[in-house]
């Protein structure tokens, strides 16, 4: 199973690397992040060049696809040939966002019908575009799920590795992650988020 860790220029590192390293701690499990660019290098919005593991057109093939956030999500969303690289299936790959990433999903009609979570800055963006915005960290619904606030990445990986693999393969990873001496509060504090913020859907 791949993920596609959608990074574009102005990047927050938190968003792409936290999720990134958080997933690829199940390679042995056959789960696998690579760091998704529209460009071979993307420079984030604290100066750091990172070269892409992968295309922009492998978030069609990917069976996850994790949208982060950056400086330069509105020019993203306004440039209609970068957004068209977009080609993403909610019917068969599961969908994150994550801060003004969930603008992204807003712009690509991904959020049509369901509230999302993202950061304060971006949020006025995204209710802009008829998304209501929820006060939390996590919500899913189905295949999509968005999260708001720089650390809550670490839920997006959690719902995916948990969705994929299992919540004891999330478990073992946010364990393993967690500071010493808080690494049963920090699994717990992770699992609750995304339970809490899941919706079934009939």
């Amino acid at each position: 199973m791949q993920v596609a860790v959608v990074t574009f220029d102005g990047f927050n590192e938190l968003d792409s690397f936290i999720a990134s390293a958080l997933i690829n701690r199940c390679r042995a499990d056959g789960l696998e992040a690579f760091i998704t660019t529209p460009t071979p290098v993307v420079t984030s919005m604290n100066g750091v060049e990172v070269t892409g593991q992968r295309p922009m057109e492998f978030v069609t093939d990917a069976d996850v696809v994790l949208v982060g956030s950056g400086v330069r999500t509105r020019d993203v969303v306004a440039d209609d040939r970068l957004v068209s690289r977009l080609v993403l299936d909610p019917a068969r790959q599961l969908i994150g966002a994550q801060c003004s990433g969930t603008l992204v999903l807003a712009r690509l009609g991904l959020l049509d019908g369901m509230p999302a979570c993202t950061d304060l800055t971006s949020r006025p963006f995204v209710e802009a575009r008829g998304v209501t915005v929820l006060d939390a960290p996590f919500h899913a619904e189905g295949n999509i799920a968005t999260a708001g606030g720089c650390l809550a990445s670490q839920y997006l990986a959690t719902w995916v590795i948990t969705r994929t693999l299992g919540e004891d393969a999330a478990r073992g990873v946010v364990d393993y992650v967690a500071p010493v001496g808080e690494k049963q509060q920090t699994v717990d504090r992770a699992l609750r988020a995304v339970r809490a913020g899941e919706v079934a859907l009939p």
